[in-house]
């Protein structure tokens, strides 16, 4: 049997299958000529294409290896489209797991196909898996795009999950934060020779220790070429003043998650900061990022909705500051 031309522009390239499961293309290939799992139709291209129904079909299989059953026995009851309930009876000394299955997936909502492969293959505890799928969104989408469409839906999903069954899953959140910060600093190219001098200094408040939204702003400040200076997590306040005083930077961006770690006070102190020869002083534009600040209003000192809006506000404030004559 072959496609339509419909059915064709309808399905899905083994790549895009692979994203959507959350495995590696190598394993999607693997399962179709290993266990005969491959697409029912055939094209006319060498490429093969993934219609719904094929699609189904590697869903249970990966339903049912995460239950524990063999592959070659999950293999063969997708084929015969046996339901995982019923399956689920296969899996080895831990019987009924497959069945709990669809009460242990993260509930991601309406979003795009590459945050269900994310969180399935961060349900699987598959590293490999979860560093091709963001190192793919990044390169695909490009930084701001990938942040905000795929990387923290899938975020906020492991969150949800956490908080909704008894603090379990901590282990899936460390391994996707874990490798969202190394794939963030992959995605960053090095500072070009003669602009060591970072123009934005980005720091979490004292107290605070999350650090990926932060991350995330750093790096795509230096996907534009902005040289930048991130600080990490909590900060001493005694060493951001030092760390300002050095280096003299035009935006600054203060990270708190939490109201309890947002410090009005700092902010202010910070922002007021001056450099410079007389009739020429400069001080620093103080970005408040994080739901932290909710409620605080600063005069003079932004609060960015998201990396998109913080990544205008910083463009905008360092190219005002390339304006003025170096004094310092």
């Amino acid at each position: 049997m072959s496609l339509s031309e419909h059915e064709q522009s309808a399905a899905l390239s083994t790549g895009a299958v692979a994203r959507l499961l959350g495995v590696a293309p190598t394993t999607v290939r693997s399962w179709d000529q290993r266990y005969g799992l491959g697409p029912d139709a055939h094209t006319g291209g060498k490429h093969r294409r993934w219609t719904a129904t094929d699609i189904a079909r590697l869903e249970q299989m990966c339903a049912l290896t995460m239950a524990g059953v063999p592959p070659a026995e999950a293999a063969r009851i997708a084929r015969e489209g046996r339901s995982s309930d019923r399956a689920a009876t296969h899996a080895p000394a831990r019987p009924g797991l497959a069945r709990r299955r669809s009460r242990t997936g993260l509930q991601i909502g309406d979003v795009r196909r590459e945050c269900k492969g994310l969180a399935r293959a961060s349900l699987r505890l598959d590293a490999t898996s979860v560093d091709d799928l963001l190192t793919t969104a990044i390169a695909g989408y490009g930084l701001v795009t990938a942040w905000q469409e795929v990387i923290v839906p899938t975020l906020q999903a492991v969150g949800r999950k956490w908080e909704s069954s008894g603090e379990r899953y901590v282990e899936v959140e460390h391994l996707l934060s874990w490798h969202v910060a190394g794939a963030l600093r992959r995605s960053s190219p090095p500072i070009p020779a003669g602009q060591a001098a970072a123009t934005t200094l980005l720091a979490c408040v004292p107290g605070e220790i999350h650090t990926l939204p932060l991350e995330a702003l750093a790096a795509a400040l230096a996907e534009r070429g902005l040289p930048v200076r991130m600080f990490g997590p909590a900060m001493p306040a005694e060493a951001l003043v030092e760390a300002v005083r050095r280096t003299g930077p035009a935006a600054i961006g203060l990270w708190a998650q939490s109201r309890t770690t947002a410090s009005r006070p700092l902010a202010q102190y910070v922002a007021a900061m001056e450099w410079g020869v007389r009739g020429a002083r400069r001080h620093p534009l103080v970005l408040t990022l994080g739901p932290g600040w909710a409620g605080q209003t600063l005069p003079g000192l932004p609060r960015p909705s998201g990396l998109a809006e913080a990544l205008a506000v910083l463009e905008t404030a360092i190219a005002d500051d390339a304006q003025r004559p170096v004094t310092r």
